[in-house]
């Protein structure tokens, strides 16, 4: 029987075997002491947007062969690996991409998703993260599902840089509007998601700021990272979270906010005068490894347990067969008690150059 470490109800670490039911009230912990609680769910590998450091369309062009339907998971299968996971911990489902809302009917998986409970009784906290091109008309079905809160990814105003940057010709203003519908029927706070790029679109830094202070909206500015292995990344490219603080303090008043959790990916800092949140995610310079409770589940089944992998865990195989959801969760608890990866804490070294997992694949 192989062995596994879990955290018991009283906080402690116990061993326990592995088998199906051992899962039961002991949450896994990998190798580094880490529980699972965030599980990230990509439903396609399609997106309209063919961003640089995403999907480049010199390799995801007319010729590029995406995942056949029959190759992804069900909705009820996805939900059958949800609940495993809900087992096991997981308090938190995102649903990515690729964009997300381009898998047809998505507002049915997010209603059988929101149906699902914590072994106490909790419902879960299920969001979304889209580029926000079919928000406008999705909204309202996505809240009445189910979903609680939504992610949207903006990295421009200006509208020339943001059609050059989305390589489509989507207008930035269906994207707020999106973001404006989402917050009109309760998807709130919405995050908004900026990917700095030196010398793209860091002029575009305080522009963003302005724009979504005193609106709720929450503006999270991101790291350019090297994530996949076709975008093309460069550290010259990489403006600090540090220099991104120094240049919007030059501008707003800000104090730091303490964080809500463990895992928490984003440093949280407000405006002195109440004008709402930003935070600073930063994978680059102050890696967050240690803290890093997230698994990703691929849209046909395989679950990478970094952002930054190189392979992924087939569990489409396990699903397929008619396995139980005790099955299921023994086979996620013995997958995540093996896990070591710590990407960005390790980035640049020898070691760390392997060929890497997309992001469009497994989402960010």
């Amino acid at each position: 029987m192989s062995k596994v470490i879990f955290l018991a109800p009283n906080g402690e670490i116990a061993q326990d075997a592995l088998s199906p039911g051992s899962h039961a009230g002991v949450p896994p912990l990998d190798r580094r002491g880490r529980p699972l609680r965030d599980l990230r769910i990509s439903v396609t590998d399609r997106c309209n947007f063919r961003c640089a450091y995403c999907m480049p369309r010199e390799v995801f062009d007319g010729n590029y062969t995406f995942l056949p339907h029959a190759s992804l998971l069900t909705f009820e299968e996805i939900t059958r690996v949800a609940q495993a996971a809900i087992q096991l911990g997981v308090r938190k489902i995102r649903l990515t991409g690729g964009e997300p809302l381009m898998r047809k009917n998505l507002e049915r998986l997010v209603g059988m998703l929101a149906m699902l409970r914590t072994p106490d009784g909790e419902a879960i906290d299920l969001t979304l993260t889209t580029n926000g091109t079919l928000l406008e008309k999705k909204a309202a079905a996505l809240r009445d599902a189910g979903l609680t809160r939504v992610t949207v990814s903006l990295d421009a105003l200006d509208e020339h840089l943001f059609e050059r940057m989305s390589d489509s010709r989507i207008s930035v203003k269906t994207v707020l509007r999106g973001i404006d519908e989402a917050a009109r029927v309760g998807l709130s706070p919405v995050k908004v998601n900026m990917v700095v790029r030196k010398g793209v679109n860091d002029d575009q830094i305080v522009p963003m700021a302005r724009h979504f202070r005193h609106t709720g909206h929450v503006l999270r500015f991101i790291e350019f990272m090297d994530v996949g292995t076709t975008n093309g990344w460069n550290m010259a490219e990489v403006l600090s979270g540090a220099e991104i603080l120094r240049l919007l303090r030059a501008h707003f008043p800000l104090e730091a906010v303490k964080a809500d959790y463990r895992g928490e990916v984003a440093a949280r800092w407000r405006y002195v005068d109440g004008g709402g949140e930003i935070g600073l995610i930063t994978s680059v310079s102050q890696p967050f490894c240690g803290d890093c409770t997230r698994a990703r589940l691929s849209p046909e089944g395989s679950i990478f347990l970094c952002l930054f992998a190189d392979r992924g865990h087939d569990l489409r195989a396990l699903v397929r067969s008619g396995a139980d959801t005790g099955a299921l969760a023994a086979r996620i608890a013995n997958i995540w008690s093996g896990r070591d990866d710590h990407y960005s804490e390790i980035r640049g070294r020898e070691s760390s150059a392997h060929r890497k997992i997309e992001m469009s694949y497994i989402g960010g």
